[in-house]
């Protein structure tokens, strides 16, 4: 029994990762969108709630670090539960937003249902602020709200959230080491 659910969930990832036309093109419109908006002077901010959130982290470090795109999160719990508290829940992305984001940066949206009532509002905020960009990550229904408002819409075709969280992970991974222009993965002791 474990043996079969073992095989059908990684073949059932499998499939969900294997290359489409379609994905490629959006991660490379991922990548130019970043990269242009950071030779403007620009940043990147990158948002999600739980799952999404620790994406939201990894790959706002590694943007900075590795591929000299300046990235910002709010995953900071005074700042969450500050703007929580005073502006609600369903807002305190978009408030985030407000205060930290500039006229021409580009914001990254992750959720694995496309209908986090606090990440669709931190898009409008940024779509106000004229974010140069606003990239979308989802899953789930392929009618979600989060797919019909964003300017790139990158979409998962499945239910399950841990593969959909693990496939947004990747893709964008493989936008930074595009970005850094990454073509041998070996490891080099020393260096994380």
């Amino acid at each position: 029994m474990d043996k079969e659910f073992i095989q059908n969930y990684l073949n059932e990832f499998a499939n969900l990762i294997s290359p489409k036309s379609e994905i490629i093109s959006l991660l490379i419109q991922v990548k130019d969108a970043l990269v242009a908006s950071s030779e403007d002077g620009k940043k990147a901010i990158i948002a999600g709630n739980g799952g999404s959130a620790a994406i939201a982290s990894h790959i706002s470090v590694d943007l900075t670090k590795n591929a000299g795109i300046r990235c910002i999160n709010f995953n900071e719990a005074d700042l969450i539960t500050c703007f929580a508290n005073d502006f609600g829940y369903e807002r305190w992305v978009e408030k985030a937003v407000e205060f930290y984001g500039d006229e021409g940066d580009v914001f990254l949206a992750i959720s694995s249902s496309g209908s986090s009532e606090n990440i669709l509002n931190a898009c409008g905020a940024a779509q106000e602020k004229n974010f140069s960009k606003v990239i979308t990550l989802s899953g789930m229904n392929s009618e979600n709200p989060l797919r019909e408002i964003g300017d790139i819409n990158l979409w998962v075709n499945s239910k399950a959230y841990n593969h959909i969280e693990s496939i947004h992970q990747f893709w964008l991974l493989a936008v930074v080491d595009m970005i850094i222009g990454k073509t041998e993965y070996s490891v080099n002791p020393g260096i994380s």
